[in-house]
């Protein structure tokens, strides 16, 4: 027996490196891609990296998953990164500012600013519950983008 005769008795999950997920397991790993905000809590930056490392290990085995994940990484980098930078930068102005009387009228506006991280985070639960139950997650402003982004040829 030749190389190739053996290869093609071989079960279709050892000819395949990368088989398929399953629906379960699909469920699976978009819920944890976008529960992975929940790591931002305790390392600041590790839930941004967890979800890009789900897309690129499942990306060739699931386009759900993938597409979950993409989303999630996008997602946390703007509002997550980006809003803790942002609510930084307002907290340094509101600081520096509130030697005058518009410094304390800053304050209001930089705590609704620093919730927008937590917003994120619930955001990110909800997405993965929405996964997790099987149905077709898609953050407002960037699913669509993503989703184009992933099927472009």
């Amino acid at each position: 027996m030749d190389q190739n005769e053996i290869v093609n008795q071989l079960p279709p999950s050892v000819n395949n490196p990368d088989p398929p997920l399953t629906p379960s397991d699909e469920r699976t790993w978009a819920m944890l891609a976008h529960l992975s905000v929940l790591l931002n809590i305790v390392t600041g930056f590790l839930g941004i990296i967890a979800a890009l490392v789900i897309y690129l290990v499942y990306k060739n085995r699931s386009r759900y998953v993938a597409y979950q994940s993409m989303q999630s990484f996008v997602f946390q980098l703007i509002w997550w990164f980006g809003g803790g930078i942002l609510a930084g930068l307002f907290w340094l102005v509101t600081g520096i500012s509130s030697v005058v009387l518009i410094g304390l009228l800053c304050i209001p506006l930089a705590c609704a600013i620093s919730l927008l991280p937590l917003a994120a985070m619930v955001y990110g639960v909800i997405g993965a519950i929405q996964c997790n139950n099987g149905h077709d997650f898609k953050y407002w402003l960037i699913g669509d983008w993503v989703r184009c982004e992933l099927t472009r040829p």
